[in-house]
């Protein structure tokens, strides 16, 4: 998602079988000169370094922090966290638990008031939005997410990274990876953008659709699929169910002097509800709506 500091504003198995197959497939795909030009690391050259299987009956708040409210704390310019959203998040049970070995994130429409924050009286719709700093920082590696996202118009699920420190600057300086968001509206698209930039806000959307047997399009909202980076020095590369998403984002083809993305990173999961990415919710979109995430993974090479 993008941020003035946080989010994105947009007009327009198990672990070493998973990574081992994964892996072997880019393999096949990647043409001898990519791999060589931006060298990923070998399934067998990188080790599990963080996770959460969400198998316990809590959330591991050892591993995850949240950010609340609606963004005008941070500055008046990011109420709604810089892209006119609607909701106002919580750390409430009833927009984040586990269940079943999964952790559901829930957008609920509901007459919210706001517990004296900045921002308006009464919110129509609350989310969460969880995140790692400070208990999950990596520079380099592969992350992997396999969750099944909401449906509906207006609703806006993404998982990203931010840097843990702006050592760059305030954003974009510091940079943006955005693993994978979606349209509620069009669910049978997914997208993955970096975004990077000194003096003026650049980024890269890479667009992927896939395709059952049947020739029909995959909704990803009607099951789980498997969301990846692979992050280098010079390269990132995003996936979908092991399948490229777009080509490589490498230092060559940004400016060098713009490329942030060579200091640690932390990931957040959320449900954002309106705004300028889908529009805003209307009569279509049935509530509660929730993002279940079967796990994260997070590796590095030994």
């Amino acid at each position: 998602m993008c941020v003035m500091d946080i989010k994105k504003v947009k007009s327009s198995v198990k672990a070493g079988l998973v990574l081992l197959s994964v892996l072997s497939f880019w393999a096949c795909t990647k043409s001898v000169e990519e791999v060589a030009s931006c060298n990923f690391p070998e399934a067998e050259d990188m080790k599990l370094v963080w996770s959460d299987e969400f198998d316990g009956m809590q959330i591991d708040m050892t591993k995850w922090s949240y950010d609340t409210a609606n963004g005008c704390q941070l500055g008046p310019d990011l109420c709604g966290w810089g892209n006119n959203e609607l909701q106002y998040y919580t750390d409430r049970e009833e927009n984040s638990y586990i269940e079943n070995g999964s952790l559901f994130i829930v957008a609920r429409e509901e007459n919210f008031e706001n517990p004296g924050e900045l921002g308006l009286d009464t919110y129509d719709y609350t989310s969460a939005r969880m995140v790692t700093k400070n208990k999950g920082d990596w520079t380099f590696g592969r992350v992997d997410v396999r969750a099944k996202i909401p449906t509906g118009k207006g609703m806006w699920p993404a998982i990203w990274m931010l840097p843990t420190d702006t050592t760059y600057g305030t954003w974009p300086a510091s940079g943006e990876i955005d693993i994978m968001e979606a349209r509620g509206s069009n669910t049978r698209e997914v997208v993955g953008t970096i975004h990077y930039g000194n003096e003026f806000w650049q980024y890269n959307d890479q667009y992927f659709e896939d395709t059952l047997a049947t020739g029909e399009r995959v909704d990803f909202a009607d099951d789980f699929h498997l969301y990846s980076v692979v992050w280098t020095e010079q390269c990132i590369q995003f996936y979908v169910d092991g399948k490229e998403l777009g080509n490589p984002n490498t230092r060559s083809t940004t400016l060098p002097q713009t490329w942030p993305f060579d200091q640690p990173f932390h990931l957040l999961l959320n449900i954002a509800v309106g705004g300028n990415y889908d529009g805003d919710p209307d009569g279509s979109t049935d509530f509660p709506q929730a993002m279940e995430v079967d796990y994260v993974r997070v590796y590095q090479e030994n």
